[in-house]
Parts: C-alpha cells; sequence; structure tokens
C-alpha cells in the first residue's frame, strides 16, 4: 500500500483539477461554436445549403438512420479512411526512407514533393473522377494525394534532423547506413511519426 505525503496529495488534486480544467473548456468550446453555428444559420448568415447547420445535421442522421443507411455510410467512410491513411503511411515512411538513404536522390526529388503537395488536390477532383471513375477508388485516390505527400515531408524532415553527433559516433564505429538507420533514426524520430500518424489521419479523412 503506498502512503503518499500532504505535498504529494495536493499535486495529484492540482492536476486533477487541471485535467477537469481544461476538459470543461474543450466542452464549452464545442458547445459555444455548435450554439453559434446553429444562431447564423437560423438567422440566413450563413448559406445552409453550403455549411448546413447543427439541427439539419441531427435531422439528417436521425432520417438515414431511420432508413437503416446511417451505419453503411459510417462504415464506409471509416473504411476509406482507414485504408488511405494507411496506404499513405506506408508510402511516405518507405519513399522518406529512399530520400534519406539517398542525398542525390532527395535533391533531385524535393522540388518534386513541394510542388506536389502544393496543388489544390481538392480542385482536381473532376479530373480524378475521369481518370479513377466514380467509385470508392477515387475517394481514395483523393485521399491519398491529400496525406501522402505531407506525410513524406514531415517524415523526410524529422529524419534529417537527427542529432548529427549520434550518426557520426556509429560511423566511426564502422556502423552501416541500415544500422544508423535502425539504431540511431528511428529511435530519434519517434515524436515525429507519431505526429505525421496524426497529420495523416486527418489528412485521410478530409480527403475522404
Amino acid at each position: 500500500m503506498f502512503i503518499y505525503s500532504a505535498e504529494h496529495i495536493r499535486f495529484l488534486k492540482k492536476q486533477r483539477h487541471e485535467k477537469r480544467l481544461i476538459l470543461s473548456v474543450q466542452i464549452m468550446i464545442i458547445v459555444c461554436f455548435l450554439l453559434l453555428w446553429e444562431i447564423v444559420a437560423r438567422l440566413g448568415i450563413i448559406n445552409t445549403f453550403l455549411l448546413s447547420s447543427p439541427s439539419d445535421v441531427v435531422r439528417t442522421a436521425i432520417s438515414l438512420f431511420q432508413e437503416g443507411t446511417l451505419f453503411t455510410h459510417i462504415w464506409i467512410t471509416t473504411y476509406e479512411t482507414i485504408l488511405s491513411f494507411l496506404i499513405a503511411t506506408l508510402l511516405g515512411f518507405t519513399v522518406a526512407t529512399f530520400l534519406w538513404s539517398s542525398g542525390r536522390l532527395a535533391k533531385i526529388i524535393d522540388p518534386y514533393l513541394t510542388i506536389l503537395n502544393s496543388l489544390p488536390k481538392v480542385a482536381l477532383g473532376p479530373l480524378i473522377i475521369i481518370w479513377v471513375g466514380a467509385s470508392i477508388n477515387s475517394i481514395i485516390f483523393m485521399a491519398l494525394l491529400i496525406s501522402t505527400f505531407i506525410t513524406i515531408i514531415n517524415i523526410y524532415n524529422g529524419f534529417m534532423e537527427t542529432e548529427e553527433n549520434y550518426i557520426r559516433l556509429l560511423e566511426s564505429f564502422g556502423a552501416t547506413r541500415r544500422q544508423i538507420f535502425l539504431k540511431v533514426i528511428i529511435p530519434s524520430n519517434y515524436s515525429t511519426l507519431i505526429n505525421a500518424l496524426k497529420i495523416n489521419i486527418s489528412m485521410s479523412l478530409i480527403g475522404s
């Protein structure tokens, strides 16, 4: 049985209070946003045809549930998002690894990555439908366009910002590029990889 000091108990209470405060503020922000959205929609300040309103969203969800298609739509969107997320993550990590392993290749590809990442992907929607077809494939392709290039750039930049002294230390002991990658690059970029996954899942959802 653990016995905590009075100071530690006060510290734990303060932490719990801080967590409750943060959660309360987060919930309040969501509620205020939804209320403001509903008010400006009812007053006609925004075009509900384009931006809808919380009440319309709820009515549509209820209607889809009554029709028995709500969970079908949710599953399809979830499937598209997860599949594009997995593909984009695999592609992003693989390409970033190749770019890190070959400085010459990175210099050649870098401007093209920047250009492709800056393209207005959503504006390419009609062309994507023509190229791929009006099906689930076009949606996944759009999600990949939005998420893959930013994933490559984020992971590659993280690899390149790894502490140079660690790499030189292993090189001085005769380590191979593969050993450096596994022993230094990957362990030093756990946070970068996690952040890339966070961005990738949101981009995949937007694309879907």
